[in-house]
């Protein structure tokens, strides 16, 4: 994003914010959402839907490729961790 387009985006947020001041709720609201959006860009752990599905595209592939392991019809999660090798 360049200069010009970040001065328009803070004009337009700026505007959005000041038509909204006088309404006690709707400044709520945002505060609200404006502290959601904090914490989405500070955790590591969220992924874009794109990220998810390639995950599960190369997961999928190291099985194909022999590389990596399936859980077994019925097992659950801990026999699934010993079988690999982990002390549960």
């Amino acid at each position: 994003m360049n200069a010009t387009q970040t001065n328009t985006m803070n004009t337009e947020l700026w505007q959005s914010i000041g038509a909204i001041a006088d309404s006690e709720p709707l400044m709520r609201r945002l505060t609200r959402y404006a502290k959601k959006l904090a914490k989405e860009k500070n955790d590591p752990t969220l992924m874009s839907k794109e990220e998810f599905f390639a995950m599960i595209d190369e997961a999928e592939q190291q099985i194909a490729d022999g590389k990596g392991t399936e859980m077994l019809p019925g097992e659950d999660l801990t026999a699934f961790l010993r079988r690999r090798g982990y002390e549960i």
